[in-house]
């Protein structure tokens, strides 16, 4: 699935689930160190810890950030996949 995020660096979120585990998630743009230590670390994962993690994170004076975005692609993935 793509995510187009907003409000952030990033151009481009892909998410690949298998059932309620993130198979893989590649960021498009934005700070590339950060943005694949945040795809690496979420692999493996369960779809709602991964949420309850990073849902809500801001990046400086934004209002939101990379993985806050990441945790809105990923309840836009579950929904699809349900």
């Amino acid at each position: 699935m793509q995510f187009r995020p907003q409000g952030v660096c990033s151009q481009l979120i892909n998410v690949e689930l298998d059932g309620d585990t993130i198979k893989s998630v590649e960021f498009v743009g934005g700070c590339a160190g950060n943005t694949q230590g945040v795809a690496r670390l979420v692999e493996g994962m369960n779809v709602d810890e991964a949420i309850s993690r990073i849902e809500g994170i801001q990046c400086g004076f934004k209002p939101t950030s990379c993985p806050d975005q990441l945790a809105k692609a990923l309840r836009m993935a579950k929904a699809q996949e349900n």
